[in-house]
């Protein structure tokens, strides 16, 4: 969500591009600010999204055509961005995905992206680095909540790619029968895709647990995707991508 802004006028010249738009529309300082930073301002030309950048006396602000009147500017709301992460990369560093150029052409979620939605982000559910698939990054106290302390009572649904034969009664043991520093692991729903893939739907247990747990079994991990975090799927979300979780869905 970043633009190739033109260069201001050094400090203290000028006046800060929110105080311009809400002189040129009119509208409220804050208003002012919601424009730019959803991408409806342009300084001579350049897309802006700085509401506190300086602009000089001769440069030319304006704003789109295509932008609502103040009053139907969408609703100012915590967001939430689901994220395809792709395998290699700390969930932490793939913060550095959600930006405009990253965004689905296929979110049908009617959210215009602001750099609004990037501040204070949280990730949550967080996937081993080697790991692949859906990611959840919220502002919203609703989400955090329920990713963090409804967390074990959340399905999680992950395919495992895997080389080696399974021990004599091992997709039993994947099941419910595998313990963890003593103490059992909660059940979970495993089945056999095909004959290299295995499907996790589990609540309680961790991602990075699947190759401990397969390990058991006589088998070896070679990739993990997560394709379902409750009731969200990863669907036709693309690796390196993200979308907005739309008003409607919840985990």
């Amino acid at each position: 969500m970043t633009a190739s802004d033109p260069s201001p006028p050094p400090e203290g010249e000028g006046q800060r591009l929110a105080k311009a738009v809400a002189a040129l529309l009119p509208c409220s300082r804050r208003e002012a600010e919601q424009y730019v930073a959803e991408g409806w301002v342009r300084v001579d030309g350049e897309c802006v999204r700085t509401p506190q950048q300086r602009v000089a006396p001769g440069q030319r602000v304006e704003v789109d055509r295509q932008a609502p009147v103040p009053s139907r500017l969408q609703p100012v709301l915590p967001a939430t961005l689901l994220l395809h992460k792709p395998a290699g990369l700390t969930t932490a560093a793939a913060l550095a995905l959600l930006a405009e150029a990253a965004r689905w052409p296929g979110d049908d979620s009617g959210i215009r992206p602001s750099t609004a939605h990037l501040r204070g982000l949280q990730a949550l559910l967080p996937l081993p680095a080697p790991a692949s698939g859906l990611c959840v990054f919220s502002q919203s106290p609703g989400v955090l909540r329920k990713l963090t302390e409804d967390a074990a009572f959340i399905e999680q649904e992950l395919v495992a790619e895997v080389q080696g034969d399974i021990a004599p009664g091992g997709l039993a043991r994947l099941r419910h029968g595998l313990a963890w520093a003593g103490r059992p692991l909660p059940p979970a729903h495993v089945s056999w895709q095909n004959e290299t893939r295995l499907r996790f739907a589990m609540k309680g247990i961790a991602p990075e647990r699947v190759e401990w747990m397969c390990a058991q079994v006589g088998l070896q991990l070679q990739a993990l995707r997560r394709i379902r975090i409750g009731r969200v799927p990863l669907a036709g979300l693309p690796a390196g991508q993200w979308r907005h979780l739309a008003a409607g869905e919840r985990f």
